[in-house]
């Protein structure tokens, strides 16, 4: 009997787990775009914020990814990328800084190419400038016409009827 109960496990091919990959961006990053496109001067509520994330990203986004969230919104409340103000939450300051400088850098990035595309069209555009000043005057005749006093004898005349009217 106790030799029946004690069976050897042999060593069974154990199924190998696939990792699995996400496609959307990291949760601190979702968070913190809905975070800037909902500006709110108290912080924003966990489900305004699931609310823009999945607007934005609900193809990508797993059944359970509000649950997720709430854990995500905590963790980063805890390391201090987060504050929470009462049910809500909303950047921190040093969050606040470090977006703006790459804000900063982004914005210097673009400029830069579109100095670089500017010059490009500048060079093969052929329109003339002459044509463009015309059709600007034109518009703007278009747009001033007199307008038509209103009569006077109208305007008493409503007044006097109304007058009769209540009294």
């Amino acid at each position: 009997m106790a030799e029946d109960k004690i069976l050897k496990k042999t060593p069974a091919a154990k199924k190998q787990r696939k990792p699995k990959t996400t496609t959307h961006p990291p949760y601190f990053q979702m968070i913190k775009e809905a975070l800037m496109v909902l500006k709110e001067k108290n912080g924003s509520s966990p489900y305004a914020i699931a609310k823009k994330i999945e607007e934005k990203h609900k193809s990508l986004l797993p059944e359970s990814f509000r649950k997720t969230l709430s854990l995500q919104l905590k963790n980063s409340v805890a390391k201090g990328k987060l504050v929470k103000i009462r049910a809500s939450y909303k950047l921190s300051d040093t969050t606040k800084m470090i977006t703006r400088q790459q804000d900063k850098k982004n914005k210097k990035n673009m400029k830069q190419e579109d100095k670089e595309i500017t010059k490009r069209t500048r060079s093969s555009s052929t329109r003339p400038k002459k044509t463009v000043s015309v059709n600007k005057q034109e518009k703007k005749r278009k747009v001033k016409k007199a307008r038509q006093p209103k009569s006077i004898k109208s305007s008493v005349g409503k007044k006097k009827a109304m007058k009769a009217s209540a009294a």
